[in-house]
């Protein structure tokens, strides 16, 4: 590998991180380089920088593009394609959970969406299958939640990450007012009752 030391600790660590996100260590290797460049690479600059040989970078790369991670660029006076990660750190969080959503969730939602539809024959089918809602309505809350999401702005976003904590806060205090006011109806109720 042919990197500063700096830049070396963090593509190899993203290409060990690769396999515990379901892409493999040479992909990991070469979007950690793209997304830490300061200028668009060509498939040879990525092949010398990371010791690959260029067709394990051409693979890497085209799994790449089929995530929506890269975009290819073309420089003046040059007919290589040359490579580049967004600059926008949030819109490839974005990209991600949209690219994961598509390959991992939605399956599962049309599968039990169908699997809804069906009239159970036993007791034991209509169990798992009030099983199934139950996962079918949480993951349609997580994903129309998801969707508002995607939707914010990047300094929207932020906020609502930054509440982290404080968005429990806010629900437990809720909580304990409609319990309070409750109680008082109840007491209220009961000293009207005597």
């Amino acid at each position: 590998m042919n990197l500063p030391p700096l830049i070396q600790d963090f593509v190899l660590h993203f290409g060990e991180m690769g396999g515990r996100w379901g892409v493999n260590r040479t992909v990991g290797q070469i979007y950690a380089l793209l997304f830490l460049s300061d200028r668009p690479l060509n498939a040879d600059e990525i092949s010398d920088s990371l010791g690959l040989s260029r067709s394990n970078v051409s693979m890497g790369l085209k799994e790449l593009e089929g995530w929506r991670l890269i975009r290819k660029r073309h420089l003046p006076g040059d007919r290589r394609d040359y490579i580049e990660a967004p600059d926008d750190i949030w819109q490839i969080v974005r990209t991600l959970a949209e690219e994961r959503r598509k390959r991992e969730v939605d399956p599962t939602l049309s599968l039990l969406r169908d699997i809804l539809m069906e009239t159970p024959a036993t007791t034991e089918e209509r169990h798992a299958q009030n099983k199934m809602r139950e996962m079918h309505d949480l993951i349609e809350l997580m994903t129309g939640w998801a969707d508002d999401v995607q939707k914010l702005d990047n300094v929207s976003l932020a906020r609502l990450l930054a509440l982290g904590a404080g968005v429990s806060r806010v629900l437990d205090l809720r909580n304990k007012v409609t319990v309070f006011r409750r109680n008082r109806t109840s007491s209220n109720r009961e000293g009207i009752a005597s």
